[in-house]
């Protein structure tokens, strides 16, 4: 009986050591955006509009000057240092799309909320127009072409220009990209297969068509192999008839073509919803998460 008591609580002990070095898993990841994170936070972060300089990479790279917004947060302070998430926009959507400029705005509130709920560290958020052209403000089918220019803006002028203007960290530890629709196409053919180097961590939400598919996926980012992933996390509703396919096919079986994501560093996840903000800003508030301090 001594025996089998001492057994026991050296299996206690074994267990209880475990639990301590083991690895954090995913937080919650809700279905739908929590109502506490809806509400507008008193003195909460604030947006401002820019312009920085780049080139027409879609057509003849004449110089030109594109349109931002980015959300500082609360308290923000050039002499600290901050993450930086590029925030990308849909097809039919400019560098306003997501919001953060209306009042109430869902995409601000949830993210200051969740700054304020010490949740996640303060951040400055870039909503560019993701289409590298002089005309970039003409969102006509006629312009898509556009955007898939997008990733030589990024490297070249973008972030260059958050570095140099904002308190940011300068690299790609500390920097991220996501995107709804159209975007989170950038975010994966551009993000992951183009700039990998310069970000660490992407969020797709309904992925749009001409997403590369998981296989295309895994033969580019190899490329990049270097370069650890900190996370991929992807999100769309079951009832998206314009992405599911393509999102799904970017991404959900994405594991089985490439040992550079595993389930430590890539979640693919579904839920009811159609292709709309309610599951683009319920990507952002689970990416976000994710990611976590």
């Amino acid at each position: 009986m001594k025996l089998f008591l001492i057994l026991f609580l050296l299996v206690c002990l074994l267990c209880l050591t475990a639990a301590a070095f083991a690895e954090p898993g995913l937080p919650d990841l809700p279905e739908k955006l929590p109502m506490e994170y809806r509400k507008s936070v008193q003195d909460g972060g604030l947006v401002q509009r820019i312009e920085y300089p780049s080139k027409d990479y879609y057509g003849d790279r004449a110089e030109i000057t594109k349109p931002a917004l980015v959300y500082l947060p609360a308290g923000y302070s050039e002499e600290n240092q901050y993450d930086l998430l590029v925030l990308c926009h849909g097809v039919g959507g400019t560098e306003r799309e997501w919001g953060f400029l209306s009042n109430p705005s869902m995409g601000k509130n949830l993210v200051d909320n969740l700054i304020a709920k010490g949740e996640i560290r303060p951040l400055i958020i870039v909503m560019p127009n993701g289409r590298s052209t002089k005309d970039c403000g003409n969102t006509d089918w006629s312009n898509m072409q556009a955007f898939y220019s997008f990733g030589q803006e990024i490297r070249n002028d973008l972030l260059p220009w958050m570095d140099e203007h904002y308190a940011t960290y300068g690299d790609r530890d500390h920097r991220y990209m996501a995107g709804l629709s159209m975007g989170g196409m950038q975010t994966i053919n551009i993000g992951l297969c183009e700039c990998m180097d310069l970000f660490s961590a992407f969020g797709a939400f309904s992925a749009a068509p001409t997403s590369y598919p998981a296989a295309k996926v895994a033969a580019e980012i190899k490329k990049f192999d270097a370069y650890p992933i900190r996370y991929f996390y992807n999100l769309c509703g079951t009832g998206d008839s314009i992405a599911y396919a393509s999102a799904s096919a970017a991404a959900k079986d994405l594991l089985k073509y490439t040992d550079q994501l595993t389930d430590a560093n890539f979640h693919w996840q579904e839920c009811p919803g159609d292709h709309n903000f309610d599951i683009w800003n319920l990507g952002l508030f689970n990416f976000l998460r994710i990611l976590g301090k």
